[in-house]
């Protein structure tokens, strides 16, 4: 009688995990790349390079590994990236938008409406969907950084717009422009985020049914698995 081995369903979970894990570092890696690039390779006179960093180390990314990233800049193969945006739909009808960093753009667009098209999805043309989002800064904190009240009122002073608490955590919204400056300040009141990032936040949600959410799971996981893209947004409202 053929068994199961415990040690192989382990060891699979594990190498899955390894696998998210380091596919995580490299995004890190990028962003780090990117930031140090973008302006002064000094974390102290640099403050995207900074919030790069501190996303990282949050994630228990490796010293060595963050000072590589830092070093790259320094190199010229960073020059060939290129930061693009796709737009498109998946089941349901919900809209997604994909952030790519790639160095091939032929290759990151082929691959990316390949993914939608395998995956009940279509890519649709710049501006499709992004209008149904808002650009925004957001900047996590945990639950154990203050209460409600403490974030709201430190949120206010720093200037930033919105915030969101329930019993995991607060997410303070910026606007896009004034992000550095809103997480300094929450930074020197608080302490340092648990993240911060810019991000595509859904003006309204579309509510998207038990039954259709495999299918929709599938598409993001398929696109976040590929090395190109960065990040998936989307407006979906999964029922439980």
């Amino acid at each position: 009688m053929a068994g199961h081995s415990k040690f192989k369903n382990i060891q699979f979970r594990k190498d899955r995990q390894d696998s998210i894990r380091s596919k995580m570092f490299s995004k890190f890696s990028r962003d780090i790349t990117l930031a140090a690039k973008a302006g002064l390779p000094d974390p102290a006179a640099n403050s995207r390079l900074r919030l790069a960093i501190a996303n990282a180390k949050a994630e228990s990314m490796p010293k060595e590994n963050i000072d590589r990233a830092i070093k790259k800049a320094q190199g010229g193969d960073v020059d060939t990236y290129e930061e693009i945006r796709y737009e498109g739909f998946g089941p349901g009808g919900v809209s997604l938008i994909v952030e790519v960093l790639t160095d091939n753009r032929n290759r990151a667009a082929a691959n990316v409406r390949t993914v939608f098209g395998k995956n009940g999805g279509n890519m649709g043309d710049a501006g499709s969907v992004a209008f149904m989002f808002d650009r925004l800064g957001q900047i996590i904190y945990p639950a154990k950084a203050g209460s409600e009240d403490k974030i709201m009122e430190a949120a206010i002073d720093a200037g930033a717009q919105d915030v969101e608490s329930d019993e995991d955590g607060h997410a303070v919204y910026t606007a896009f422009e004034d992000f550095n400056e809103v997480a300094e300040a929450l930074e020197s009141t608080l302490g340092p985020a648990k993240s911060t990032a810019i991000i595509w936040k859904a003006k309204t949600e579309i509510a998207v049914k038990a039954s259709e959410a495999p299918g929709l799971m599938k598409l993001i996981d398929a696109l976040d698995d590929d090395d190109d893209v960065q990040n998936v947004w989307t407006n979906a409202d999964i029922e439980e």
